[in-house]
């Protein structure tokens, strides 16, 4: 298996990304290799200052870099050498199976559109988040920022595609699947959810349970995949990241709460795409990358592009 690492973006990079590709290097098995995308003269720097041997990576160089103040599409059709354009290069053309960015999302979403295509039969592609639960498990939030707006037919692609991205990668059988509400009836909501709901509620493509409520996200086998629009899913995570690091300035320290640290899982795929991507945070560290790219590896070995396809044929 080879994975590609967008080294130049992120807030921190290169050197996190770096740091990082090294980290998941000493996890990673010997058929695993990784292909470190960005500035070659940096990346050995970094690899020399680190006595790490470059020999334990492809490196292939890139000129250019998406900025995260650069307007995604037009940085992405003017500047053809950078570390994102290259990476989606290598992966549409098969030379990689996987790629993984902290870099600028409007970039890495204009480049799945445009390099690689939405699945046919897919409305919009969508992207989701991991929400700890205290008995060890996860739920799974989507649309968590892409699409603000959406159609009653949007919100139950994401029920596809959140249930079999909690079944290939998370090993959920049979995920149940609620619809993001402000009540547990049928009739609670505004048009779009209520529309939602009456095309769910005798699906046979996954296993809909009804309505769910905020404070059932946390609740242990409610529900294993949430679906709502981007605009309420965006809030809900951000909402929770806020409350992890309260916690954190009151040094309060607690096992259940620490998995709130978006470090522990390092990005999500983009769902609905041919090919396996996954984004990380901006903010992201060596510790976010090393997991950012071991996850990575876990949807690329799951096939999840595949089994998505073979899903909406």
């Amino acid at each position: 298996m080879r994975i590609g690492i967008d080294i130049m973006g992120g807030d921190f990079a290169p050197e996190a990304a770096v740091l990082g590709a090294i980290l998941a290097h000493k996890d990673l098995s010997n058929d695993d290799r990784l292909v470190l995308i960005g500035d070659e003269s940096q990346i050995k720097e970094i690899l020399k200052k680190e006595k790490v041997s470059p020999a334990n990576f492809d490196i292939v160089h890139s000129s250019q870099v998406i900025e995260m103040r650069d307007h995604p599409a037009k940085a992405f059709a003017k500047k053809p050498d950078s570390s994102i354009a290259k990476g989606y290069k290598l992966l549409a053309s098969g030379e990689i199976d996987g790629f993984a960015s902290a870099g600028s999302t409007g970039a890495m979403l204009v480049g799945a559109m445009l390099a690689i295509k939405v699945v046919p039969g897919i409305i919009r592609p969508v992207i989701t988040a991991a929400i700890p639960k205290p008995d060890g498990k996860f739920s799974l939030i989507l649309d968590v920022g892409i699409n603000p707006d959406t159609k009653p037919d949007v919100l139950y692609q994401y029920g596809v595609l959140g249930s079999l991205y909690a079944q290939h990668v998370y090993n959920i059988t049979d995920p149940k699947v609620g619809l993001m509400n402000i009540g547990s009836e049928e009739e609670k909501g505004n048009l779009v959810v209520k529309s939602a709901h009456e095309l769910m509620k005798d699906t046979s493509d996954f296993n809909f349970i009804g309505n769910v409520e905020a404070n059932e996200i946390f609740t242990e086998d409610r529900v294993d995949v949430i679906v709502c629009d981007g605009f309420v899913g965006n809030v809900i995570l951000k909402q929770a990241e806020a409350f992890y690091t309260l916690l954190k300035k009151r040094q309060i320290e607690d096992d259940y709460f620490e998995r709130f640290n978006f470090e522990s899982y390092g990005g999500t795929p983009i769902l609905g795409v041919n090919k396996n991507i996954v984004i990380g945070h901006g903010i992201s560290r060596e510790v976010a990358v090393k997991n950012m790219i071991l996850h990575t590896r876990e949807v690329v070995e799951a096939k999840l592009s595949d089994k998505i396809k073979e899903a909406f044929k």
